[in-house]
């Protein structure tokens, strides 16, 4: 694989890390989102194939498995699978730019042992669990019981803080879209 710099962004679902991620990649033109491989369905009528995520059905997934197309994957919720197709950075490098990653904890960490010192690894941080569950009531797209099986796996997630490489506390997000911007640029133009 060609290589450039990636830059990983992971939190509990809820934490304000795709708008942050989202407000980066549309402000910078040497960004390049990395869309995610995934077998759960589409969310509401806005998402699509090949823009939010690739949508496979769990065999055509284990089959990538099977055959390492994967930088790194998991069963993020029981028959719900997510990875980073090797491909889909690949794609990205070979357009010249850096790779901006939008995944849950797990997968971060994952992606920084697998890049090292080529990724930034950011944990974006919500004040309190309280808010977090306001957070996702608000996006009107999870039942009641995967906000609860969130929140449960968010209280997990947040113990592993500490394996990223910086941690931005998304209380107001203007601000934090500003410090997500000041963090990435100062690591793409380190030498």
């Amino acid at each position: 694989m060609a290589k450039g710099k990636v830059i990983i962004f992971s939190a509990p679902s809820g934490s304000g890390k795709t708008t942050i991620v989202q407000h980066l990649v549309k402000r910078n033109s040497c960004l390049g989102f990395s869309i995610s491989a995934c077998t759960r369905d589409k969310r509401g009528r806005t998402e699509e194939n090949g823009k939010d995520y690739y949508f496979l059905r769990p065999e055509e997934f284990k089959n990538k498995i099977d055959k390492d197309e994967f930088v790194e994957w998991e069963e993020v919720y029981p028959g719900n699978f997510y990875g980073t197709l090797k491909s889909e950075v690949q794609r990205i490098w070979d357009a010249g730019k850096h790779v901006v990653f939008d995944v849950d904890v797990k997968g971060g960490i994952n992606l920084k042992k697998y890049f090292k010192e080529r990724a930034l690894a950011v944990f974006v941080k919500v004040p309190s669990l309280e808010i977090l569950k306001h957070r996702l009531n608000d996006r009107k797209t999870d039942s009641e019981s995967s906000i609860s099986q969130r929140l449960f796996k968010a209280k997990f997630e947040m113990t592993f803080e500490s394996e990223f490489d910086v941690t931005l506390l998304n209380e107001d997000l203007r601000e934090s879209c500003e410090e997500a911007q000041r963090l990435v640029m100062n690591f793409i133009n380190e030498k």
